[in-house]
């Protein structure tokens, strides 16, 4: 990924660094699939969490290329299964995720005593973005 500017990556976090709703786009035997969910962006990626047998994980495994889009922005990016979400590996971002999700991630939908509970990272690739009126691409 071309690094984005101080402007842009300023933009980027103020904008989806906290529990943020983007569309994210698989594809499966050339149809594409869309759906919401939450994310939290950092550092030129988002990060979700959801279900290693989920049909977003299942297309990813077979095509890593994802297409995602929030408020005035859209971007490429590949995805990648960083596993279990209390994976010694992802303390960090697994602390990073409960804060920002803070008001929901106990609510019962999610388990994280089964291991198939993942954090799921799409680290971008290309992407547009727009704030009043300028256009940053990377």
């Amino acid at each position: 990924m071309k690094k984005l500017s101080p402007d842009a990556e300023k933009i980027m976090t103020e904008r989806f660094g906290k529990d943020t709703v983007i569309a994210l786009a698989t594809v499966e035997n050339d149809v594409p699939y869309v759906r919401y969910v939450n994310a939290y962006y950092e550092n030129g990626a988002f990060y979700i969490i959801t279900y290693a047998l989920s049909n977003k994980i299942k297309h990813m495994e077979n095509n890593p290329v994802i297409a995602i889009a929030g408020e005035w922005f859209t971007a490429h990016g590949k995805g990648a299964n960083l596993g279990y979400f209390r994976k010694k590996e992802n303390y960090l971002i697994a602390g990073k995720l409960k804060n920002a999700f803070a008001e929901w991630i106990d609510n019962g939908h999610n388990n994280f005593d089964d291991e198939n509970t993942i954090i799921l990272c799409v680290e971008l690739t290309d992407g547009v973005l727009f704030s009043n009126g300028t256009r940053y691409e990377f």
